[in-house]
């Protein structure tokens, strides 16, 4: 999750944990599998994601392949968002 934390959505300028954005992440043997979705399903940012999740978790010791998901169910809302994202956006 903390080398998760670097992945930033560019509008919003706060990064996907916070935004509650990263739905679960799995571990087995170096390989890592993540599951995100984003604030809308027309967000043209996916491809940009994948391959920020890509780099900063392939870059972990003992890493050995990243998968990522991109997921709509369910839905992403804004009570997902983390005490402070919610604060530094006005909710």
């Amino acid at each position: 999750m903390d080398a998760l934390s670097n992945v930033i959505d560019p509008e919003l300028g706060l990064d996907f944990v916070e935004l509650g954005l990263i739905y679960g992440v799995e571990v087995e043997d170096g390989a890592v599998r993540v599951t995100f979705t984003l604030t809308t399903p027309g967000c043209p940012i996916g491809p940009q994601v994948t391959e920020q999740i890509d780099e900063f978790v392939g870059e972990l010791e003992g890493v050995k392949s990243v998968e990522s998901e991109m997921v709509f169910t369910p839905p992403w809302s804004p009570e997902k968002m983390s005490e402070d994202a919610k604060f530094a956006l006005g909710f």
